[in-house]
């Protein structure tokens, strides 16, 4: 099969390898870029855990200052993976939704009088930490990175793509949802996507591109990319 993944290389890089060992063609469309946003100096000693909602927090996070024994609250596999690569001990995720990591936070943090620090994105499609205020937590949240939508492509790309559709493409969040609506009108391929699985980490996401016609549409987890491919 023909796969399209749209993540930043560091992020699928992996992934890459491994669908090319099952024998699967795999083109890349990175859609996104990440910047770095400073965030002043932060004293983790105040903080009895700490929240991700995604890998890309803990990226762009100074790790030197803080205690990886500290608990730690993340949405989903992934991004508690990279936490553990990072160094973080005593780690918790939920099943890759912000309702169920509140719902883990409020069975696992019962002392609201100690702090907790919420590090994302500076665009989330949950407010989490005002969740947690109503809650009674007592919740500071730190943005260190910002999201930038791809706007260059290479033209031989396209042409090869016009050539050869995917069978698949995976998409990850509503940012990227949004970049590749983008891409599809920038260069009028509307019409191209009707034998394109489209392969999407929740309803949101897939409704961004539901104005699309795809012969599929299946909502899915990370770390399920494989198992997809026998699903079609």
């Amino acid at each position: 099969m023909h796969i399209l993944l749209t993540r930043p290389l560091e992020d699928c890089s992996q992934m890459i390898l491994k669908f090319q060992s099952l024998g699967h063609q795999v083109s890349h469309l990175p859609l996104l870029t990440l910047e770095k946003i400073n965030y002043g100096e932060i004293n983790f000693f105040e903080y009895g855990g700490i929240i991700f909602t995604s890998a890309n927090a803990i990226k762009f996070l100074d790790l030197n200052k803080l205690d990886k024994k500290i608990m730690c609250f993340c949405v989903g596999d992934m991004t508690e993976k990279k936490a553990r690569i990072v160094g973080f001990q005593n780690t918790i995720a939920a099943g890759g939704n912000v309702s169920n990591l509140k719902e883990l936070i409020l069975q696992n943090y019962e002392n609201k009088n100690q702090p907790l620090l919420y590090v994302s994105g500076e665009t989330i499609t949950v407010d989490l930490d005002k969740q947690l205020l109503k809650e009674g937590y007592n919740i500071r949240r730190i943005i260190n990175y910002r999201t930038i939508h791809q706007q260059k492509f290479d033209e031989n790309f396209i042409k090869e793509l016009r050539l050869n559709m995917p069978d698949i493409v995976y998409v990850y969040s509503q940012n990227s949802a949004l970049s590749l609506l983008n891409f599809i009108k920038i260069f009028q391929t509307e019409n191209t996507w009707m034998n394109t699985n489209l392969m999407c980490i929740g309803e949101k996401t897939s409704a961004i591109l539901n104005e699309i016609k795809w012969k599929k549409i299946f909502l899915f987890n990370p770390g399920e990319e494989e198992f997809l491919l026998y699903k079609i």
